[in-house]
């Protein structure tokens, strides 16, 4: 499965070209290689300015969004790193709220991959140094970095005094490595995946935290004592009420009435309110309640949700509106199945291999008028018999939207990140 991009730049692309032949290596997880690299470039992650580091399994990239809109409405520069890249590279490293430009992505990486030539690196090890580097060397206000892979053994787990850190939502995902057993783990699936998101506590740094089930509670709360973390928790030291239109927000610093996002869902929201407590516990960057609600409004996250716009894939379909979520489990396809409860909608999907397509399709399935699967360009994929006896195949998704009656019911794109990224390429929305 390939993670980076093509680019349009041949300096960038001769460093992609070395990224994709990075991998990681088999049986090795842990922060030690990184630890190195990061020493021989001068330990750029102590060097930058103040950090709000954010886990999870749903939800984690639109918080950023949100931080990041905050903090921009109260006319803060940051820095944000997020991921997985959609269409570009460059989406994953923002310099104070731009793409980082291809001839210092060029530069980056050439100067991280030369000096990790004997350290075997993977991807997300470069990746992270290459992000450091970046943000270490351009002056910003504050920091907004999502965490990757778990939290306890992700590459970004090496800062040592963030001013915040932050887990959302958490389910079952990418269990081939954050179920693995450990000693010391716990074996509860949802409570190691608790164990492995809680893993970015820090002492000192206050953790903020959404609502679990006890035993998931339990141990982030035990983590966080073991770390000396001061822990934050929803339903414990902060609450979010959300009614029709507003966000009833209240902590001990009071009570906030505050606006929906312009992000469809619930579930945003959730994700908004998780970015307003977190920077209400935290007490280095100072964001007051009118730049909070701005940055609720401001918050844009592709992919997520996204109702596309004019452009050559959505033109095929012109008397349609068509949707675009690149979630692939089942909380993904929980809050999925809320934003179209009692409507019908086309579904087109494609998805990993390594991917469960029940994850969206047992959600939505008093709600597909039809189920059209397609490939993914350059990925193992799941084949047509993954998805039902019900699905169609289409070698495309214009051929897939092409082929739906003409009945005015929306369209919904699903199922994988990879698919939505070619998605909007193919429709003219790459993300800036």
């Amino acid at each position: 499965m390939k993670d980076f991009a093509a680019s349009s730049d041949p300096a960038v692309q001769a460093q992609l070209d070395r990224l994709a032949a990075l991998s990681l290596p088999t049986g090795r997880l842990g922060l030690e290689v990184v630890r190195e690299l990061l020493r021989r470039l001068g330990e750029p992650q102590l060097h930058l300015p103040p950090v709000l580091h954010v886990a999870g399994t749903n939800g984690k990239g639109s918080t950023c969004a949100y931080l990041t809109a905050m903090l921009q409405a109260e006319g803060l520069t940051v820095h944000s790193a997020t991921k997985p890249h959609l269409v570009r590279y460059n989406e994953r490293i923002r310099l104070a709220g731009r793409l980082i430009d291809d001839a210092l992505l060029a530069r980056l990486l050439a100067e991280v991959l030369d000096c990790a030539a004997d350290l075997q690196p993977s991807f997300f090890e470069v990746t992270t140094a290459a992000t450091f580097l970046a943000f270490a060397r351009h002056p910003a206000d504050a920091c907004v970095i999502e965490v990757g892979l778990g939290g306890r053994l992700d590459a970004t787990n090496v800062l040592e005094h963030p001013a915040a850190t932050a887990i959302a939502s958490l389910g079952l995902d990418h269990e081939a490595f954050l179920l693995v057993p450990e000693d010391g783990a716990p074996a509860e699936p949802l409570v190691r995946i608790a164990y492995e998101k809680a893993g970015i506590a820090r002492a000192g740094s206050p953790m903020v935290t959404q609502s679990y089930p006890q035993g998931m509670e339990l141990e982030i709360q035990r983590l966080c004592a073991d770390a000396g973390a001061p822990l934050h928790m929803r339903g414990h030291d902060w609450w979010a009420e959300i009614t029709d239109d507003t966000i009833e927000y209240r902590d001990r610093h009071g009570a906030l009435t505050l606006p929906l996002p312009a992000l469809p869902g619930r579930h945003q929201a959730d994700n908004a309110a998780l970015a307003v407590a977190m920077l209400r516990h935290q007490d280095r960057i100072a964001v007051p309640a009118a730049s909070l609600a701005q940055g609720i409004r401001a918050a844009r996250w592709p992919a997520r949700l996204q109702l596309l716009g004019a452009g050559p894939l959505t033109a095929i379909a012109p008397d349609r509106a068509i949707w675009l979520d690149g979630g692939h489990n089942a909380d993904a396809g929980a809050a999925i199945a809320r934003h179209f409860a009692g409507q019908r909608v086309h579904l087109v999907i494609g998805m990993l291999a390594n991917r469960d397509p029940q994850a969206i399709i047992a959600p939505l399935a008093g709600s597909i008028a039809t189920l059209s699967a397609v490939p993914i360009a350059g990925s193992a994929a799941h084949e047509t018999s993954a998805y039902g006896d019900g699905a169609r195949w289409f070698g495309e998704v214009a051929d897939a939207l092409t082929a739906l009656p003409q009945d005015g019911l929306p369209a919904l794109i699903a199922g994988s990140l990879y698919l939505a990224g070619k998605v909007l390429a193919d429709n003219g929305e790459v993300p800036d």
